[in-house]
């Protein structure tokens, strides 16, 4: 018997113990950089002559690791395999999936500073960003170990007849194409990875190009939680070989994937074709891009919209689909709001190297980001005024300095995904227009209102159409069972990871009736 579900709480790195033990950590997992690894499908590891190269975003010199690159015979194998190893993984009980889970807890417990350490080197993720995200991870398990033997109970709700028995059960759907993202790659691949297995379902994952090293690792640790084999493959490759292949698999069932707009919607189209031979519709769980803001109302607690503003739009690069691109700020409140941004951002905001341990803005992930978001910044000039952006600085990796602009509410820097340290701070007239702002965009992930007028808090409550809405505090970090996360709009299917219904994705439902 499980008890209640706890949050994770994080690791204080002002600790001395703490520092001293990331960096004992840092300097172990170096003496590991450079290796070569496999692809696994039913337990088997293969080699390919084609690699992915990981480097260090932060320092191109370092080579993180080589990892083998599936092709196109190799879906079908993986496919072929997962869908075998569901015949009897379906059939296992609800206490033996929810048990890898809570072991894969513990695993991640056990090897939290290891992990941490590889998101530092094949992410320059930031420490506290790094261990909070295993932290999430942690969570994620222990949430859908408990929602899994939830789900395993009879349903109440049901009416009855009395010369009738009737059930209604919640079943697997089969072979997921689990598609996650670089940003999060150890708390998002885990949950997309496991949640849908935890459920009953085996999977094919095709991790991120930019971190496929960390997602070996977990795929090592799924292994020693007890995952059988070819119920969790691992085939690392690109999008439009790899991925194409694993959505249009007629064995596939279902499709998760996180990651921008335009792939999440070229993944919808395709997975709605029936190809020959398939006997379903594809279920896609799809959580995209997101252009997230605050507003700041007149009546706002100034110096805590200040805080959030900045904490929101500059943690990890901005590298977070819930980051703040934007803040919409009434007139009445505007300077004061702007100026205090600025200050913060100068006092609060390091840039630099993760691996020193004091960062909180490093390299971006790779080339193509780090000239899009510089392309911004030039497009941001001739849009508004530059108001803030730290000076450059001289590292051998793809750094971008944290950047704020002032500009109108249609700037292109505004209303686009830049994924990036940019902010756009736009000036509004009232509460009504500030809304008619944020919600002109096509994106509904997250957003924040600060003011202390109840009338202003329950209109946005309604009407600012975001799946994830924060009353007087940052729009950033969404934790498990306390803020189911999902977007609406172009931002996502609504799927809410950490709800109440999550594992449901990856189920249907059979009602059984029997005469008596």
């Amino acid at each position: 018997m499980r008890g209640p579900f706890q949050n994770e709480p994080g690791l204080d790195f002002t600790v001395e113990e703490n520092r001293y033990a990331m960096l004992a950590q840092l300097e172990e997992t170096e003496t590991h950089l450079g290796q070569q690894y496999p692809i696994v499908i039913g337990g088997e590891r293969i080699t390919t002559d084609s690699v992915i190269v990981s480097r260090n975003p932060g320092d191109l010199n370092q080579v993180v690791g080589e990892v083998s690159k599936g092709n196109f015979e190799l879906v079908n194998r993986a496919i072929e395999t997962a869908a075998e190893a569901f015949k009897s993984w379906r059939r296992m009980s609800a206490e033996g999936r929810a048990s890898i889970a809570f072991k894969m807890a513990a695993l991640l417990r056990r090897n939290r500073l290891e992990l941490a350490s590889w998101m530092v080197f094949e992410l320059d993720k930031a420490w506290d960003e790094a261990d909070g995200e295993i932290a999430e991870a942690i969570d994620m398990m222990e949430w859908n170990g408990r929602q899994a033997l939830k789900l395993d109970q009879p349903v109440e709700e049901l009416a009855a007849l009395p010369d009738e028995a009737n059930t209604f059960h919640y079943l697997p759907l089969g072979v997921g194409a689990i598609i996650p993202p670089w940003n999060f790659p150890c708390a998002i691949f885990t949950n997309m990875t496991l949640a849908p297995v935890i459920a009953g379902n085996t999977v094919v994952v095709k991790p991120a190009s930019n971190t496929p090293v960390i997602g070996y690792k977990l795929i090592e640790l799924m292994e020693e939680a007890g995952v059988p084999p070819g119920v969790v493959n691992f085939l690392p490759g690109g999008g439009e070989e790899i991925g194409d292949a694993l959505v249009d698999h007629p064995l596939t069932r279902f499709v998760a994937f996180t990651g921008s707009k335009a792939v999440g919607i070229r993944i919808y189209e395709r997975a709605a074709k029936v190809q020959p031979g398939q006997k379903w519709l594809k279920r896609v769980t799809a959580e995209m891009g997101g252009k997230d803001a605050i507003i700041v109302d007149k009546d706002a607690n100034v110096p805590d919209a200040i805080e959030g503003i900045v904490i929101s739009a500059f943690g990890f690069q901005g590298q977070k689909c819930s980051a703040c691109s934007r803040a919409i700020i009434h007139a009445d409140v505007y300077d004061e709001v702007v100026e205090g941004v600025v200050n913060l951002t100068e006092e609060i905001v390091t840039y630099g190297p993760a691996r020193n341990g004091d960062t909180t803005v490093g390299a971006v992930v790779d080339e193509k980001q780090y000239n899009s978001i510089r392309e911004y910044i030039e497009i941001g000039k001739s849009e508004g005024q530059l108001l803030y952006q730290a000076a450059d600085i001289n590292h051998n990796g793809y750094y971008v300095p944290p950047t704020i602009f002032a500009v109108e509410a249609d700037a292109r820097v505004a209303t686009e995904e830049i994924f990036g340290p940019v902010l756009a701070m736009v000036k509004a007239p009232d509460f009504d227009t500030a809304l008619e702002i944020v919600n002109a965009s096509e994106y509904g992930l997250t957003g924040s209102v600060y003011s202390n007028n109840r009338e202003i808090l329950e209109r946005a409550r309604y009407d600012f159409e975001v799946g994830n809405l924060y009353f007087n505090r940052k729009c950033t970090g969404a934790m498990m069972g306390i803020h189911p996360f999902g977007g609406l709009k172009l931002s996502g299917t609504n799927t809410k990871s950490g709800g109440p219904d999550y594992l449901q994705n990856f189920m249907e439902t059979k009602a059984v009736g029997e005469k008596l």
